[in-house]
């Protein structure tokens, strides 16, 4: 799978270990940024991945920052994002049974990485369930979606 990551200065460390998960899983990354433990700012890297998602560049997308709200919250700012903070395995299979979210969020300083490479893999092997009750909440988010972002 293409997967596109993303994090700030407070998530690079959890980041790179993921990537390093991945790559041995054998999917292809792509990595936003940052590279450096110098302060920055989470908007810019969620911008650009969360943008290569929605364009279906890359499948689906992990973002990281200090506690993951706000990289996902800059990241649900674009149209066809369907971020979702997690913190256990379980919300990260549910959110892709019921919400089909194309990208994960992680908070660096907050879940372990042993935990954090659990979410991961549940996220990435979890389909969404395709059940009509979903599919219709999630056709509610893409008309919010079409009347307020511009």
């Amino acid at each position: 799978m293409k997967l596109a990551l993303a994090c700030d200065h407070g998530g690079l460390q959890l980041k790179n270990a993921i990537a390093q998960h991945l790559a041995a899983a054998g999917h292809e990354l792509v990595d936003f940024g940052t590279t450096t433990n110098a302060s920055c700012d989470y908007p810019d890297f969620a911008l650009s991945a969360a943008e290569a998602v929605a364009t279906g560049e890359c499948e689906r997308g992990i973002f990281v920052c200090t506690t993951g709200i706000g990289i996902s919250i800059a990241a649900n700012k674009v149209r066809g994002i369907r971020c979702a903070l997690c913190t256990d395995a379980t919300c990260a299979r549910l959110t892709r049974e019921h919400n089909d979210a194309n990208v994960l969020a992680l908070g660096g300083g907050i879940v372990g990485q042993n935990l954090a490479l659990d979410i991961v893999d549940v996220f990435l092997s979890t389909e969404f369930s395709g059940l009509e009750k979903h599919q219709r909440r999630i056709d509610k988010i893409a008309a919010i979606e079409q009347k307020y972002m511009k």
